[in-house]
């Protein structure tokens, strides 16, 4: 099992050191570690759930169709990408293949705890002075499997000393029925503005 120092982290060591994470079995069918990107002096981290299939390919976040859809509704918020810091509680992309299609599979419990290293990291690093969660899996990762997006959305929490604000993960809306889209795209755009006005 990989350790952190979390006393003395520095994000290109993480980085580097996470490249060859081998603390759990999705590694193996991955193409790569899908590690966090964005400034160290980031005010704001926003955490989703695992990298998918575009992430893992290019080795970044957020930059498949899920990406498009968070940075429409950064924008509209007014938070620049630029200025946080975008992860995932898990770094290697978990799927099943149909076909020659890869078709995204939710982490489980232990992929979570495998990677939890990782992302205390980038927090004692980063040291933002927000959070944000972006859907269901991110948000249990930090609070336990009884917490409840549709109770907590958009609240401000305590986490460990941070500021939190949950919100759904962007790709639910890419899911979501064609004819709610521009609503579910209004609620997350709210939930964001929530966290826009922790910013320092």
């Amino acid at each position: 099992m990989t350790t952190v120092d979390l006393d003395h982290p520095d994000l290109e060591t993480l980085r580097r050191e996470a490249a060859g994470c081998t603390n759990c079995e999705l590694y193996e069918p991955a193409t790569q570690t899908v590690f966090g990107a964005g400034p160290e002096s980031a005010w704001l981290i926003l955490v989703g759930e695992q990298p998918g299939d575009r992430e893992d390919i290019e080795g970044a976040p957020f930059v498949g169709p899920a990406g498009r859809v968070l940075d429409t509704a950064l924008e509209r918020a007014g938070i620049d990408r630029d200025e946080v810091y975008v992860t995932n509680a898990v770094k290697h992309f978990r799927f099943e293949r149909q076909g020659s299609r890869r078709i995204h599979k939710t982490p489980g419990v232990t992929h979570i705890r495998a990677c939890r290293p990782w992302l205390d990291g980038e927090l004692a690093s980063v040291r933002p002075q927000a959070l944000a969660t972006l859907g269901a899996t991110a948000a249990k990762a930090l609070f336990g499997p009884k917490f409840r997006i549709t109770a907590e959305r958009g609240n401000v929490l305590d986490w460990e000393g941070y500021q939190l604000v949950p919100t759904v993960h962007p790709s639910s809306i890419l899911r979501g029925p064609a004819e709610k889209r521009a609503e579910a795209m209004d609620a997350l755009v709210a939930d964001l503005e929530v966290a826009a006005r922790l910013r320092p």
